[in-house]
């Protein structure tokens, strides 16, 4: 009877041990989502349209101190014009990576009606650069409607 406990508690120690995930490595490439867009109907021309976007980036190297630098880019999917924007740096530099997340509230102010019309729906499309490079995922905002 002892060695069957044994043997039963050996494996029960190998199912616990495979069960253990691993740790993962850190992820380079950052991911961003648009978690929300307010308003969701905006006055063409005058409103401004904030977009509240999730981000991850495993090894913190997302954000820039230097001014010149852009790193965030929203795209108008009517027309294509790309807005550029600086998320400033969000860890420290300091040559460890340190996975960090939050969110960013990106503000797009005046938004045109191009088409002609009272009304138009439009949808931005959005993703970021970190300091190595790497692109992040492409997050589609929800349709937006503007009036004039």
């Amino acid at each position: 009877m002892k060695i069957k406990n044994y043997i039963a508690l050996c494996a029960l120690a190998l199912l616990t041990l495979a069960a253990c995930e691993k740790d993962k490595p850190l992820e380079e490439t950052p991911y961003i989502e648009i978690t929300s867009v307010t308003p969701t109907s905006a006055q063409a021309y005058s409103d401004t349209i904030t977009f509240t976007v999730l981000y991850r980036d495993g090894n913190g190297d997302l954000g820039e101190n230097n001014p010149d630098v852009y790193n965030l880019f929203l795209k108008d999917g009517r027309n294509q014009v790309e807005y550029k924007y600086r998320i400033q740096q969000l860890a420290p530099d300091n040559g460890s990576a340190v996975p960090i997340q939050g969110n960013l509230l990106v503000k797009l102010a005046g938004a045109p009606i191009i088409n002609g019309g009272s009304s138009e729906t439009v949808t931005y499309t959005m993703y970021v650069e970190d300091r190595a490079g790497n692109k992040s995922n492409v997050a589609t905002s929800p349709t937006i409607t503007l009036n004039q």
